[in-house]
């Protein structure tokens, strides 16, 4: 089981607010401390689980167990104002940043979700800012209490000795690797998308808007409408190419043109605190040919021959050729999964394999009009087997571990009921 995390997100207040409001006539139904719970946001919290776990919304105890939920949400975020616990702006930004981009991908684009919730993205962002704030605060609070908690080989053993006949049967899993390449733009093209990029960075120079020319001529989707903002990011998540020029301006520059594997960016560093920088950009993204997809999938069919022949190691290869940089230097290992834990693009290739295989190059989109291609090993197949402890220790020593959390967690909240003021209304 999983410790409860706050879900109280600014969509759920705006369902309620727009949605239950017209059916009911709000009403508290419980306090607790300095907060209190309507029924509109019990009414929504019931709806939504109902929904998703296929219920009748009316089923005997499911109101009563939500509202205990929502209850214990509160009390641990009036711990968390008690034990001093804040969030900075950055933390903010980020987490809203992160949402509004969760939100975009979910209908489509900026508008179709100013249009869903019938507001700017700005005011949007503004209507985030305190459910985010508390969600921030009181999962802090809990990685305070919890985060480090860690369980013995003893605890393990014993856990299984008493749970092993209750524990669900172990689905099947695969372990996966794949060697990635990016399709290469003809020289020809990217003469003709670095003009361009220098043709906005010169009127740029000349006095242009940065924000404005992001939103007009960024091809980046996840930041052109916020005029190029990438809110605040650490080391090691944007391109190494891209990093090592923007880590190098002052707040307020703007860099030259820089290639990165997908394209042609301008950057203007907006400030830097200690090792993380908040940066815009404008991408003039590559757009390949059919000729850089057709190289690029006879330089994997190569690759799978010199594997298939045993003239070389897939490792090896992984190592010397994948352009996943978080994978190759493993040996091109992306992991052991369960089948509906992967891509779906991923798990149909993999699911009709047998062990050792390797398939031939296949696309792979990773996002807006990004793509690459692969050639994926199935390094093993786990069949569908009863948990024991020596080929299942890792999920069973999980499973021991987040439920001595939960106990932890009803101990500690327990304890918060009696010496915080809480009471229902119902």
């Amino acid at each position: 089981m999983k410790i409860k995390t706050f879900v109280l997100v600014f969509f759920c207040f705006w369902f309620a607010k727009n949605i239950f409001a017209q059916e009911v006539l709000d009403k508290i139904v419980a306090v607790v401390d300095n907060e209190i719970i309507c029924q509109s946001e019990l009414n929504f919290q019931v709806n939504l689980y109902a929904s998703q776990k296929n219920l009748d919304p009316n089923t005997p105890g499911l109101k009563e167990q939500l509202l205990n939920a929502l209850i214990e949400d509160k009390l641990a975020y009036s711990q968390a104002i008690f034990d001093s616990i804040t969030v900075s702006d950055e933390e903010l930004n980020q987490r809203i940043n992160y949402q509004i981009d969760n939100f975009t991908q979910q209908f489509g684009s900026v508008e179709g979700v100013e249009k869903a919730y019938g507001m700017s993205i700005e005011k949007i962002k503004k209507e985030l800012r305190s459910n985010v704030t508390k969600s921030i605060m009181v999962q802090k609070l809990q990685d305070k209490n919890f985060g480090q908690l860690s369980v013995s080989k003893r605890e393990v053993e014993e856990f299984y000795g008493i749970y092993k006949d209750s524990i669900a049967v172990i689905p099947e899993k695969f372990r996966v690797s794949h060697i990635f390449r990016l399709p290469k733009v003809s020289d020809e093209l990217k003469v003709k998308y670095k003009q361009k990029a220098q043709s906005l960075l010169d009127s740029l120079k000349a006095g242009a808007d940065f924000s404005a020319f992001a939103k007009k001529y960024s091809e980046d989707p996840g930041s052109a409408a916020k005029g190029g903002d990438l809110g605040f990011t650490k080391r090691g998540m944007l391109f190494p190419e891209f990093e090592s020029v923007a880590y190098d301006l002052k707040p307020g520059q703007t860099s030259a043109v820089v290639e990165t594997p997908v394209g042609y960016h301008i950057i203007q560093l907006i400030e830097r605190r200690g090792d993380n920088i908040h940066a815009r950009h404008i991408l003039v993204k590559f757009k390949n040919d059919d000729e850089a997809d057709l190289k690029v999938i006879e330089m994997l069919s190569a690759v799978r021959d010199t594997i298939q022949r045993g003239i070389a190691k897939f490792q090896e290869m992984a190592k010397k050729y994948s352009e996943d940089r978080e994978t190759a230097p493993f040996g091109g290992l992306i992991g052991e999964f369960y089948v509906n834990q992967l891509d779906k693009t991923l798990g149909d290739i993999v699911s009709k394999m047998e062990d050792g295989e390797l398939s031939y190059p296949k696309r792979i989109d990773y996002g807006k009009d990004i793509y690459g291609y692969h050639i994926v090993w199935l390094e093993k197949r786990i069949p569908k087997h009863a948990a024991n402890l020596r080929d299942d220790f890792a999920e069973i020593e999980k499973m021991t571990q987040n439920n001595k959390k939960q106990k932890l967690y009803q101990k500690w909240m327990e304890d918060l009921k009696k010496k915080i003021f809480w009471e229902i209304r119902l």
